[in-house]
């Protein structure tokens, strides 16, 4: 055969292809007549600090009147679940901050990573997946930048894991600008400041890098780590006078802690615009989760946190969850978390569970990534739940969500599965057993009428932990 002819059977599968990609081009809304490749999807992920799931005007489970704040106002979050869907039962990786950035960054469980040895199994120089390498091996335009809070407790920065521009190691900063006051009273005293936990300045920062691709034409991927609502309280002095004036709730009823909480819905506001400006939203993902709980009580009261509800005579501030931050009880764990994006059915809601590690593997189901996932990666995508009003499931590698508490004073780990959740402390080797579908507040213990459910989780939990050599086994194995 002669050099640029083609067989019956090459030219078919020729045709084929060629009719398949230009019928999968958008049309372009300056002319119907043109085709052009289809255009990489943006990525803006929003993490706020401490938020807890009742903590925003948002109902987090549209049939739940007490999974929104009975003070707090986020406009803009409203605004963001009006326009995509928003997540009953998203958990983040830990119930505090440092193991949770980890997992998001390498969709991995935080016992996986281990706590201490975390800095010798991921030192700087490692070729690990993370989010920005994944997008980047699926189109080398994509370019990435974090800004805020990193927290990974070791001399990684954002750009030794595939970030082209950031904040720098910002480690476990508050972010507070110019709190004079003794820290032993930040639990009760506040500033008021124009950039209360630079949430403006990280937002300009943020608002210029997506012009910035835009203008360049390059894909990206933004992730603004906010230190709001991490204590200390800082807030704007026209937002505090809002609360200061407004009736307080049960269970919310800081003023500073409200106009700060605004504040940051505020700068998601303007995050929003910013995007409809560029003339984007029809091409770029929104993703906002909390990285753990509340604080159950200001001022903190460890007595509480493990308490049995039924034994406390006042609620948590994350009522009708258990608990809180530090715990692995749902007030520690299950956040606020919403999404919206090309597909994403616009105010609907999803009770399939989905958690922090799950976003590393949607985000690059969501690019176009077609290749399997390395075998130590938890996550699985709910990109189909994105697509399908909510609906579906999610294959992850094990159908158990397990969590760890890496603390020697408060030694607890938990594993869901299903609607079944167990809690185990170390120290004592209880094992509390709860249905969270007709038990959300974790009030009534099973593992004495559930014997064998009991231990069936308690089985999954140990051999998970095993198999990912968790340092808790090294003391209590």
């Amino acid at each position: 055969m002669m050099k640029g002819q083609y067989s019956r059977r090459e030219f078919l599968k020729l045709a084929s292809q060629t009719s398949a990609v230009l019928f999968s081009f958008p049309i372009s809304a300056q002319s119907r007549n043109q085709v052009r490749k289809r255009r990489a999807p943006n990525f803006v992920f929003v993490l706020s600090d401490d938020q807890g799931w009742n903590g925003t005007s948002v109902h987090m489970h549209p049939k739940r009147t007490s999974s929104r704040s009975d003070y707090h106002f986020t406009p803009s979050l409203e605004r963001l679940a009006l326009q995509g869907m928003r997540f009953s039962s998203a958990y983040s990786p830990a119930a505090l901050c440092c193991p949770t950035r980890r997992s998001i960054q390498f969709a991995q469980t935080p016992a996986r990573q281990g706590d201490v040895r975390f800095k010798n199994d991921y030192p700087r120089g490692n070729q690990r997946l993370t989010i920005p390498r994944i997008l980047k091996s699926i189109d080398s335009n994509y370019a990435a930048a974090h800004y805020g809070k990193w927290d990974l407790r070791t001399d990684l920065a954002p750009e030794d894991i595939g970030y082209d521009e950031s904040d720098g190691n910002t480690g476990n900063s508050v972010g507070s600008l110019g709190s004079d006051f003794d820290k032993s009273k930040k639990w009760e005293k506040f500033q008021e400041c124009e950039d209360p936990k630079r949430i403006f300045s990280i937002t300009d920062r943020a608002k210029d890098f997506m012009t910035r691709q835009v203008k360049a034409g390059r894909p990206f991927y933004l992730q603004i780590s906010h230190y709001a609502v991490h204590v200390d309280m800082q807030t704007q002095p026209e937002t505090l006078r809002k609360y200061a004036k407004k009736e307080k709730g049960k269970l919310h009823r800081i003023p500073a802690f409200a106009g700060m909480t605004e504040d940051l819905d505020t700068g998601l506001g303007k995050v929003l615009d910013k995007i409809e400006h560029l003339g984007i939203s029809d091409n770029t993902y929104v993703f906002y989760m909390a990285d753990n709980g509340a604080v159950p009580w200001i001022p903190p009261d460890k007595k509480k946190h493990f308490a049995p509800p039924k034994k406390l005579d006042d609620y948590s501030r994350n009522h009708p969850l258990r608990s809180g931050k530090w715990t692995l009880y749902e007030g520690g764990i299950r956040v606020p978390f919403i999404a919206k994006g090309p597909g994403i059915q616009k105010n609907s809601t999803c009770d399939v569970p989905v958690i922090g590690w799950d976003l590393l593997p949607t985000i690059a189901d969501l690019a176009g990534y077609d290749r399997p996932l390395p075998t130590d990666i938890d996550g699985g995508s709910f990109r189909t739940l994105l697509v399908n009003a909510g609906k579906g499931t999610v294959k992850r590698p094990s159908d158990a969500f397990v969590f760890h508490r890496y603390s020697d004073s408060d030694l607890h780990s938990a594993i869901r599965v299903g609607d079944f959740k167990l809690v185990k402390f170390w120290k004592t080797n209880e094992l509390h057993l709860f249905n969270l579908n007709n038990d959300i507040g974790e009030t009534n213990d099973l593992s004495e009428v559930m014997p064998q459910k009991t231990e069936e989780l308690h089985r999954k939990l140990m051999a998970y932990l095993k198999a990912v050599k968790a340092e808790v086994l090294e003391k209590y194995g």
